[in-house]
């Protein structure tokens, strides 16, 4: 099957070599190129792709805000592809919606695997990301609003396991392993897990499960 992606960066140099590289791939066709953050939403529109690879700094519409728009109206899944690895851009884009964060020295074989895994329905976001969602999660805080706990009150014992696991980072096929499940009833236990907690995606989930410390 191929993965249909709009490339959504206002750099021409760049987002040629992004179309260029993900050209490369097999199973990646690139359906559409934006320079700026409303010709993203409208090639969503149009074109309704697999994936949004996506810049966040952009002119008329920063990624972050083109990110909310395609995820709100069930566009696409969206990755987002930075130079910058700033707190707020990470945060931003992942209460937005992102289904995964990379920043733009990945390597060419590491776009591509991402790409795959987020098109495939699994949530990624770049190691040098996730040391930084460590280490805020890792800061005291105050207690978690009881709102949200109470939220979670809807969830089957399983289903907090599952939550639990998204917390730690794990895969389908790792959740699969841990909870000695089969990998598609994973799949089941994570939108069920996704619809009850009114989420958009993996990733939120996890950032959740991290806020409330369900392990």
């Amino acid at each position: 099957m191929t993965i249909r992606i709009v490339v959504a960066e206002d750099q021409s140099a760049v987002r040629a070599g992004l179309v260029l590289i993900l050209g490369n791939a097999p199973d990646i066709e690139v359906v559409g190129e934006a320079a700026d953050g409303e010709r993203a939403v409208e090639l969503a529109r149009e074109l309704r792709p697999d994936l949004v690879l996506m810049d966040v700094q952009m002119p008329r519409m920063d990624g972050v805000t083109a990110t909310r728009l395609v995820v709100a109206e069930g566009l696409a899944d969206v990755l987002v592809l930075t130079t910058f690895d700033l707190d707020e851009y990470v945060f931003g884009a992942l209460r937005a919606g992102a289904s995964g964060f990379l920043l733009k020295n990945t390597e060419a074989k590491d776009l591509i695997a991402a790409v795959r895994t987020v098109a495939g329905g699994e949530g990624l976001i770049a190691p040098a990301v996730t040391r930084r969602l460590i280490a805020e999660f890792a800061a005291p805080r105050p207690p978690a609003p009881t709102a949200d706990q109470g939220i979670v009150a809807r969830l089957t014992p399983r289903e907090r396991e599952v939550l639990g696991a998204l917390g730690a980072g794990l895969s389908n096929a790792e959740i699969a392993v841990r909870l000695d499940m089969a990998e598609a009833t994973v799949k089941t236990h994570v939108s069920k897990v996704l619809g009850k907690l009114e989420l958009r995606s993996r990733v939120q989930a996890a950032v959740l499960a991290q806020e409330l410390g369900i392990r």
